[in-house]
C-alpha cells in the first residue's frame, strides 16, 4: 500500500489502513525502526561491568552490557552460527554470552571467542570476522540510553533537538537526575504500536471523556476532569516527530487530589530547586510526550516510562518503568512505585481506559465500510503556529492536534524516502 495514501499533513486526514495494513507494518520495520534513534535501557540498569539487559529495537532482539571501561555496547542478540539469541535472559550479569543452540561464545564487547569442537573448521574461521553485530550508533541523554541501526543518522543530540528541553523537565528536575524503580512491567494489547505512541505524542483531548471515571472516583477537582478552559499549557511539536503536550500545575502536581501526602510533600520540598534548575514553568509542567517513533512517558506527578515494541499490524507489547528522581527518600520512591502501578500499571486505573479504548478501535478497523473513510486530525489546523520566549520550538495551545500531526508527517517523510540517505526534515 502506497503510505502517501494514508496521511494527508495538510488536509489533517488520517486513513485506517495506517493502524492495519500489513505491508505498512513491513515496511515500518526497515525505514521507521531500521532508521530511527530508539531507547534500549536506562543507564541504571547497568551499574557495573559485565551488566546486561535485553531489550528490542523495533522487531530486532538486542543486548545491553556494560564493559570494562565503563562503556556501553549494545549488540544484535542472535549468534553468528544460525541466528539463536546468546542470552535469553531479560537481564543480568556476564563474563560471556554462550550461544545456548551450538555452544558459540561471545565476550562482553562482542568478540567470538570460542566454539564448541573449533577443530572440525580446520582453522579455516577467522573468529575476529563471526563477531556479535553491533548496532551502528549508541548514546545516552540524561541516562537515557538510545541506539540505532543506521550509521547515516545524525547524532542523537540533533535527533533530540528541542524535545531535550521537555525532555529535562522530566530526567532532570534536581541534582542526580532520574532513575528506574523496580523492574520492567510487559502487556500485550491487541492493538497498532502506533495508537499508544501518537496519543503520547499529542492528545490531552481524550483526558476528559475516557479518563472521566477514574478521575470522579477519586474525587479530583471538577475543573480539570470536565474543562480545559480553566488550565493552563501547551503542545511542543519536532520536526523529527518528537511531541508533548502539557497543562500547568499550580502546587505540588496537577494531579494533587491522588497523589499521597509523602509525594506531595516532596514535591513541595523540591520545588525551589527544581524551579532554580529549569525553571518555574517546567517545573509545574504535567506532560505527556513521544520521542518518536515509540518512546514515551510522563511526567511529573505519575512518572511512568513506556516503549510500545511492535508485534504485528494489530499487536504491540508495552514495556513500563516507573521513574523518580534518584536521591528522593526511600519512602517517596516506594509511594511513587506504588502510584505508577495503580494508575498506569498493566492494571492501572488510567491505564485500562487507553487499553479498551485502542483494541476496541483495532477491532473496528475490520470494518469494510470503516476503512473507506479518513480519520480527522484537523484540531488547531486553522490556528497560528504559537511562540513563547521561555518555550523553544513549534508551539500550540494544549488541546490540539498539532503534534499528532507533526508525528504523521515524520512518519510518512521516512516511510516514503528511499534515496539511501537518511531522511533530514526540511530545514534540519
Amino acid at each position: 500500500m502506497d503510505p502517501t495514501t494514508l496521511v494527508d499533513v495538510e488536509a489533517g486526514l488520517l486513513y485506517p489502513a495506517v493502524y492495519s495494513d500489513e505491508d505498512i507494518y513491513e515496511a515500518e520495520l526497515e525505514k521507521i525502526f531500521g532508521r530511527s534513534w530508539l531507547f534500549v535501557a536506562h543507564e541504571c540498569q547497568l551499574p557495573a561491568p559485565g551488566d546486561f539487559v535485553t531489550a528490542y529495537m523495533g522487531a530486532d532482539p538486542v543486548v545491553l552490557v556494560r564493559q570494562r571501561d565503563g562503556s556501553l555496547a549494545c549488540f544484535l542478540n542472535a549468534c553468528r552460527h544460525r541466528g539463536m539469541r546468546v542470552t535469553c535472559e531479560d537481564f543480568g550479569t556476564a563474563r560471556a554470552f554462550t550461544c545456548p543452540y551450538h555452544g558459540w561464545s561471545y565476550n562482553t564487547a562482542g568478540t567470538l571467542t570460542a566454539m564448541t569442537e573449533e577443530y572440525v573448521y580446520n582453522g579455516a574461521i577467522d573468529k575476529a570476522e563471526w563477531s556479535l553485530r553491533p548496532v551502528a550508533q549508541l548514546d545516552s541523554y540524561r541516562g537515557l540510553v538510545f541506539a540505532t541501526f543506521d550509521p547515516a543518522a545524525p547524532s542523537l543530540d540533533q535527533y533530540l533537538g528541542d524535545m531535550k528541553f521537555y525532555l529535562d523537565a522530566a530526567f532532570d528536575r534536581v541534582e542526580g537526575g532520574a532513575e528506574l524503580l523496580g523492574g520492567t512491567q510487559k502487556w500485550r494489547i491487541q492493538a497498532n504500536w502506533k495508537l499508544g505512541a501518537d496519543q503520547f505524542a499529542s492528545d490531552n483531548y481524550h483526558l476528559f471523556t475516557t479518563h472521566i471515571s477514574p478521575y470522579a472516583v477519586m474525587n479530583v477537582s471538577s475543573d480539570y476532569a470536565h474543562t480545559a478552559a480553566h488550565l493552563d499549557g501547551g503542545q511542543f511539536s519536532s520536526p523529527y516527530g518528537h511531541g508533548t503536550g502539557w497543562f500547568l500545575a499550580q502546587t505540588a502536581g496537577l494531579d494533587d487530589g491522588i497523589l499521597p501526602s509523602s509525594v506531595k510533600e516532596y514535591f513541595e520540598h523540591t520545588s525551589a530547586e527544581t524551579s532554580e534548575r529549569i525553571g518555574d514553568v517546567r517545573r509545574r509542567m504535567e506532560s505527556h510526550a513521544t520521542v518518536f517513533p515509540n518512546f514515551s512517558f510522563l511526567s511529573a506527578d505519575v512518572p511512568t516510562i513506556r516503549v510500545w515494541h511492535p508485534k504485528g499490524p494489530a499487536e504491540m507489547e508495552v514495556w513500563s518503568w516507573a521513574y523518580v528522581n534518584a536521591s528522593a527518600p526511600p519512602e517517596v520512591k516506594e509511594d511513587l512505585r506504588r502510584m505508577a502501578a495503580v494508575t498506569f500499571g498493566p492494571s492501572g486505573i488510567f491505564e485500562q481506559d487507553d487499553v479498551s479504548i485502542w483494541s476496541t478501535l483495532q477491532r473496528n478497523l475490520q470494518s469494510p465500510q470503516l476503512r473507506k473513510q479518513p480519520f480527522n486530525i484537523q484540531m488547531g489546523l486553522n490556528r497560528a503556529t504559537e511562540t513563547d520566549p521561555e518555550l523553544p520550538g513549534k508551539l500550540a495551545a494544549p488541546i490540539s492536534e498539532m503534534s499528532l500531526r507533526g508525528f504523521y508527517e515524520r512518519w510518512l517523510a521516512l516511510m516514503t524516502h528511499d534515496d539511501g540517505s537518511w531522511p533530514h526534515p526540511n530545514g534540519q
